[in-house]
């Protein structure tokens, strides 16, 4: 189960990580944008750290408040989750 929860979670926060990249691109772009609930969504089902990393990195909704606190609170949230998963096993 441990190695399932591994590989969910760096699939999850890669698919995040990139997800924000291409809407970045996008936005340049004045293209399609991908939308927040999906960003939101991401976040929520696991991949937090991927799409604050992303953030980061693509300086991409970095003066939206709800994801500048959101994104680290929810990453620390699935942290101590996953920490909790792993002392349990």
């Amino acid at each position: 189960m441990i190695t399932e929860l591994w590989i969910y979670a760096v699939v999850i926060n890669v698919i995040a990580y990139f997800t924000m990249g291409i809407d970045k691109k996008r936005a340049q772009k004045q293209q399609y944008r991908i939308s927040e609930r999906t960003l939101w969504v991401l976040a929520w089902i696991g991949g937090a750290a991927g799409a604050f990393a992303g953030m980061k990195k693509f300086r991409h909704k970095t003066k939206h408040s709800s994801f500048k606190w959101g994104f680290p609170a929810l990453m620390i949230i699935q942290l101590v989750l996953v920490g909790y998963v792993i002392l349990l096993s």
